[in-house]
């Protein structure tokens, strides 16, 4: 599976997402990254759905519709600018005022919804998002339901679901939001204390890197030799 590292928030960040996979949200594009993303992996753009679920952005369909087209062809896919509040038919209009992007359906959408979201998923790359309106803690069961209705053809895109990643099989992708502030904890322990943020961030970088490749424990002794 596929982790995206959400928006880096300034250049430090960015250098650290080097040969990554980076989510860009739109709400929080700047100038300044437009040469930083050549060094970054694959790119998967957001509308800012979850800013304006907080009131921390308000998205303009016609200004991101531009920055789409400006954008597009770096990306793997586009989201479309979804209500994560449960407005389902605000999220269809935006869906089908910029065509190139794809749909999200959220345990706060209509049941049958998720049938005509697959079928739009397939006319549009094949990417399916899966949302949550938080909190998203406790919803396992609705997330396994879910799964098992999506054919198994379509990428699936968990956004900021990655507390399920070893529970719920099926995602394609998910995305991290907390990668940095993971960074800023890591130098708040004693041990570590002494690395700079930027060291500590190509740390947590590290850990994504390879967390695919983790062998599950098993209880089993491991041998350490001692080098000293």
């Amino acid at each position: 599976m596929i982790t995206y590292l959400a928006s880096p928030r300034n250049q430090l960040q960015a250098d650290a997402c080097i040969d990554m996979p980076v989510l860009v949200s739109y709400v929080t594009w700047s100038p300044w990254m437009t040469r930083c993303q050549q060094s970054w992996g694959s790119l998967l753009i957001d509308s800012g759905a979850y800013s304006e679920h907080t009131g921390n952005a308000m998205v303009d369909i016609e200004k991101y519709r531009d920055f789409v087209a400006e954008w597009g062809w770096r990306a793997e896919a586009v989201a479309g600018l979804d209500d994560i509040s449960g407005n389902w038919r605000r999220s269809m209009r935006n869906y089908q005022q910029i065509e190139s992007t794809f749909p999200t359906y959220h345990d706060t959408d209509p049941s049958e919804l998720l049938d005509e979201l697959v079928a739009m998923s397939k006319e549009r790359g094949g990417w399916l998002g899966i949302g949550l309106k938080p909190p998203r803690q406790g919803k396992e069961d609705w997330l396994r339901q879910t799964m098992e209705r999506i054919p198994d053809d379509i990428h699936v895109h968990g956004w900021a679901l990655r507390l399920y990643r070893n529970k719920i099989a099926g995602f394609s992708s998910m995305d991290s939001t907390n990668w940095f502030r993971d960074a800023m904890l890591l130098r708040g322990t004693t041990a570590l204390a002494p690395l700079t943020f930027g060291e500590c961030l190509h740390i947590i970088v590290k850990r994504y890197k390879r967390e695919k490749n983790v062998v599950p424990d098993k209880g089993e002794s491991q041998l350490f030799l001692d080098i000293t």
